[in-house]
């Protein structure tokens, strides 16, 4: 299952779950005055934490890199669609609010606001 790179501009070395070595995919878009932190499961090609289990460690360590603060950016992250026949793989995106209670912590984004987004 290999990500195609249009959903990402670069890839994220991070130190994941144990500081174990992983990687991500990253976009980092500003529109409308907000900076969005778009990471992307690269499944196969990450040798260690996915996105989701990384969370606020990821974003963290993201801000760190990029001069960014964790309060000023929406963090996204994107499930790419890998062609699979298993609907696990298609493409989903979330916001992630940290400070929320796990109930709520997670927003899927809808289409128009996916293609809103990226097309900035």
């Amino acid at each position: 299952m290999k990500v195609s790179p249009d959903y990402y501009d670069e890839i994220f070395q991070f130190q994941g779950e144990w500081d174990m070595p992983s990687a991500c995919g990253l976009k980092i878009r500003t529109t409308e005055g907000k900076t969005y932190v778009i990471v992307t499961e690269l499944y196969q090609d990450n040798p260690g934490t996915s996105v989701t289990y990384a969370g606020q460690r990821l974003a963290e360590q993201i801000c760190r890199a990029k001069g960014l603060e964790l309060n000023d950016i929406v963090y996204v992250e994107c499930n790419p669609d890998t062609n699979s026949k298993l609907s696990f793989y298609d493409e989903e995106y979330f916001v992630v609010d940290f400070d929320a209670d796990p109930a709520h912590r997670y927003h899927q984004l809808g289409k128009e606001e996916i293609m809103k987004l990226l097309d900035s």
